[in-house]
């Protein structure tokens, strides 16, 4: 077998590389927008040209946004994320709930074995804005509340890699949160279930909680039909 020579990186790839790791690290959050050219010149000590290939480089991987007349923002937390992303996209809203249901369930059994103290507090904060929400008819903040419930139950499985594959996920399986709540008929089920699987979680039974999950995504099949 040949080996070929490795290769120094270009200066190009080093400002990548740096800013890879500023906005895998969270130090550049999703949505925010990155600091000034000239301040990212001087901190990477390259010219305006590097800098600007740099960024064209991970706009193009999806990394990064840029907004006319705005500037350029972080998208995506890593090349990964943008590729599941982008997949998801080109899938139908069927086969994206499936993933969920994968995802979902492991989440929920491990959840169940491995939730602590502060797991628990989280869920119990979550369901609660879920049940106000709910009781003022406000959708848009029974979504948000819903997905912040969903969230904290991937965390509470302290499964990392798990985590961050549900991460990289997130805004297209919220996308079809927000069809599925749209689709529901009964909203006061929707809660129900996701009451039901909250206490199956604090009270550590891994078969409910599996159930409740096989439930409420089984509501939802049914409600695409």
């Amino acid at each position: 077998m040949t080996i070929s020579k490795t290769n120094r990186l270009s200066l190009v790839e080093q400002v990548v590389s740096q800013i890879e790791s500023l906005i895998e690290s969270g130090e550049w959050e999703i949505g925010n927008q990155i600091p000034p050219e000239m301040d990212l010149i001087k901190q990477f000590d390259v010219s305006r040209n590097t800098l600007r290939e740099a960024v064209r480089s991970l706009v193009y991987a999806g990394l990064l946004v840029t907004k006319q007349g705005k500037g350029t923002f972080v998208r995506s937390s890593s090349v990964l994320g943008v590729a599941i992303q982008r997949r998801i996209q080109q899938s139908g809203i069927l086969e994206t709930l499936e993933v969920r249901h994968a995802l979902e369930r492991e989440a929920a059994q491990l959840a169940a074995i491995r939730r602590d103290k502060d797991d628990i507090e989280q869920l119990r904060t979550h369901i609660a804005t879920c049940h106000d929400a709910a009781e003022a008819k406000d959708s848009q903040a029974y979504e948000e509340a819903d997905i912040q419930l969903h969230k904290a139950i991937i965390e509470a499985s302290h499964n990392s890699l798990l985590i961050d594959l549900y991460e990289h996920m997130a805004d297209s399986l919220h996308a079809s949160i927000h069809q599925i709540v749209e689709m529901s008929s009964d909203a006061n089920l929707h809660l129900n279930i996701h009451c039901s699987l909250v206490d199956a979680i604090i009270e550590q039974d891994e078969e409910r909680a599996v159930e409740t999950v096989n439930e409420y995504i089984a509501q939802f099949k049914k409600s695409l039909i």
